[in-house]
């Protein structure tokens, strides 16, 4: 069985990183989305609020696609949570040129802690290259229409969480 995992904080779950979801499961059998914990980004929703939201999300794509997707929180290094649930690869979302840099890091690290662990970058669809979860919480928070970047669920509960 091929399983992937694709890391982020996820804060909020965006329509770019369901694409990429959505692309990853045309590569494995299983995609875990590990949630990172992160406590210096100090995330807007809780981490059971961000894990929930991706399972709800990710919950007809599964059907969808026959992938088992499921959420995973964790705190550790990323090629330990690797380990943790039995991935052999790890999957990217790339924006720009900026975000390639610093993945490059990444995987050379990574591999220098474990090289049997792939890494694999998908560029985000052109419609959805300038979205970013942080950009999109400062939209929510001065009022602005986030209906483009985000599902209608996750745009209601943006409006809850900033009441």
């Amino acid at each position: 069985m091929r399983i992937g995992l694709y890391p982020g904080t996820f804060d909020p779950i965006t329509l770019g990183h369901i694409d990429i979801i959505r692309r990853a499961t045309a590569l494995v059998d299983r995609l875990v989305i590990g949630v990172a914990i992160n406590r210096d980004k100090g995330p807007l929703f809780s981490l059971d609020e961000r894990v929930e939201m991706i399972q709800s999300e990710c919950a007809i794509l599964a059907q969808e696609t026959g992938v088992e997707i499921i959420a995973h929180p964790f705190e550790n290094l990323l090629i330990d949570c690797a380990h943790d649930v039995g991935a052999q690869l790890i999957v990217r979302g790339l924006r720009a040129v900026s975000d390639f840099e610093y993945e490059y890091q990444m995987v050379g690290m990574n591999r220098q802690l474990d090289d049997t662990v792939e890494t694999v970058f998908l560029m985000a669809e052109a419609q959805h290259q300038a979205i970013a979860s942080k950009l999109v919480k400062e939209i929510a928070r001065l009022g602005g229409d986030v209906s483009k970047f985000v599902t209608p669920t996750v745009a209601d509960a943006l409006k809850g969480k900033l009441r």
